[in-house]
């Protein structure tokens, strides 16, 4: 791997990330030049589907990397939220690389014009180039490229890629879920009182909640596979999200043992032509069930 993309960032997770020789127009071209993707199929649909979604992923790394602190556009959306051109080049590539491998797949992703075609489909991509935008234009380590594929409402494979922390979190119906090849578990407390708790500090520390470690990242999709590898106990948001932020990693924490629902235990419904989803508790199950117990109070 090159110097660069070995980078570690601060201890604190707050600051700038430095990337050795970010600064150059060469180092920047390169990694805007992805690898192309694509490999042998197997037979098994799920398996091959990861896999070029992982290589995809990786690739499309790259791009943010080489955007990542430099002198780039951003302007707001009509909604308020900011983007980026890094955000449109990281889009840019997954939609031209996964499209062309799978021709016949839907397509729904936070920065394309949406399709209502993904509708009839039996597979559809569910994309957010950059999810955690506002941590990408601060220097901070704690966005995410993530790229999922649901059939039938349900998520079958999912990929969360942190590129400045080299972190790829994937997993595959009935596959397991791994971090960077390694097999990955949810936590096993069953105790909010103390916990790792991932999500806005202001919905989370006054009543009913107890007294929890409370931490925040931009990207609700870290936090989700953060969860999945025991790093936090669990992560709770009690304002809508997008397919886009959650599908890729509900089947990453379901690999591993969680459960992903809204805020009513509900299970999420993906695809459809709102793609408005209302909550999300995010824990392993035993700890799943007593924060929903605790939100139905």
């Amino acid at each position: 791997m090159p110097e660069r993309d070995r980078q570690a960032p601060q201890a604190d997770g707050t600051g700038p990330v430095p990337v050795p020789g970010h600064a150059t127009r060469n180092n920047q071209e390169r990694d805007r030049q992805p690898p192309k993707a694509g490999g042998p199929a197997t037979g098994n649909p799920d398996h091959d589907d990861l896999a070029l979604l992982e290589e995809t992923v990786r690739a499309a790394g790259h791009i943010a990397r080489s955007y990542f602190g430099t002198d780039y556009k951003r302007w707001n959306k009509d909604g308020g939220s900011p983007v980026t051109e890094a955000d449109l080049a990281v889009d840019r590539h997954l939609h031209d690389a996964l499209t062309a491998a799978r021709p016949g797949y839907g397509w729904l992703s936070e920065e394309s014009a949406d399709n209502p075609a993904r509708l009839e489909k039996d597979r559809t991509f569910v994309v957010d180039p950059i999810d955690g935008t506002v941590a990408f234009l601060k220097q901070r380590p704690h966005f995410t490229i993530c790229a999922g594929i649901v059939t039938q409402g349900r998520p079958c494979c999912g990929v969360v890629y942190n590129p400045m922390t080299d972190e790829l979190y994937s997993a595959r119906l009935g596959g397991g879920a791994h971090r960077n090849g390694t097999p990955i578990r949810v936590g096993t407390r069953e105790t909010l009182a103390d916990c790792a708790m991932l999500g806005d500090r202001t919905q989370l520390v006054k009543a009913p909640w107890p007294a929890m470690h409370v931490q925040n990242r931009n990207s609700v999709a870290y936090r989700v596979v953060l969860v999945a590898d025991a790093s936090a106990d669990a992560s709770v948001s009690l304002t809508p999200k997008r397919d886009w932020d959650l599908a890729a990693g509900e089947i990453i924490l379901t690999e591993a043992g969680g459960r992903l629902t809204s805020a009513t235990g509900a299970a999420l419904v993906y695809n459809r032509p709102d793609t408005l989803q209302p909550s999300l508790v995010a824990a392993n199950p035993a700890l799943h069930d007593r924060i929903v117990h605790l939100l139905r109070q």
